[in-house]
């Protein structure tokens, strides 16, 4: 995705942040709308669609993680989430609830541009000719790896950004471990102990998915001492 073809929404409460985040973002060639509060990023999404959310977690209200999980319902939509806790357990909560990513405040906003372009780069691409599919069966789901799609009978199972490239990355090499420092750097994130952990979370996010039990995985499996494996039917 080209960066002149993403329109982003900017939700936080302090305009002038919205403002700052709004002229460096247009600067760097991105659409940009804004919204002052969750009630107001719900009107807008009711009659727009965005390439990617930038959303404040601390917020008058619907704080941010609320809202992320409501959007989860009915939105792909990729969200990061700004945050200034500096608790890694508050963070993890975003990523449970369905964000992409985070960013702690305060942050460089060349570090924004960077976290913003490795999600959008995430995304998958829609294919430009029919092509015919090759489809990864999952018991009752089936993964259209080139297409990107996951269905379970006649209804498409809706997947973030983040879990549309794991599947990516695992349908890649079925069969085969793929550890989580691997899957970090696929992701274009920072190495280190706490990425690794989020994407232990996007894992349970998925497993729920995919799986009948995700306690007990069938189909994304944990290799000890390997990593991940996607083990299709």
């Amino acid at each position: 995705m080209s960066d002149l073809d993403a329109h982003l929404l900017i939700v936080d409460d302090d305009e002038r942040i919205r403002d700052l985040l709004r002229k460096f973002l247009m600067r760097n060639g991105f659409l940009v709308s804004v919204a002052r509060d969750a009630e107001h990023a719900r009107r807008i999404l009711s009659g727009l669609d965005f390439d990617l959310i930038v959303l404040d977690v601390m917020m008058p209200g619907e704080d941010g993680v609320s809202l992320t999980r409501a959007l989860r319902e009915t939105h792909e939509t990729p969200i990061l989430l700004l945050t200034a806790k500096g608790d890694t357990e508050d963070r993890i909560q975003g990523l449970e609830a369905g964000a992409d990513d985070y960013l702690a405040k305060p942050f460089e906003p060349k570090e924004l541009l960077l976290r913003i372009n490795a999600i959008l780069r995430r995304m998958p691409e829609v294919p430009e000719a029919e092509t015919v599919p090759k489809i990864l069966h999952l018991g009752p789901i089936r993964y259209d790896i080139e297409r990107g799609e996951m269905w379970q009978g006649e209804e498409i199972v809706r997947l973030t950004a983040t879990e549309s490239q794991l599947m990516r990355i695992f349908s890649a090499c079925p069969g085969e471990p793929v550890s989580r420092t691997k899957l970090v750097e696929d992701l274009g994130r920072d190495r280190g102990q706490a990425q690794e952990r989020a994407v232990d979370v996007q894992i349970t996010r998925l497993r729920r998915k995919i799986e009948s039990n995700p306690k007990q995985p069938r189909y994304l499996q944990t290799v000890r001492g390997a990593g991940y494996m996607l083990a299709p039917d």
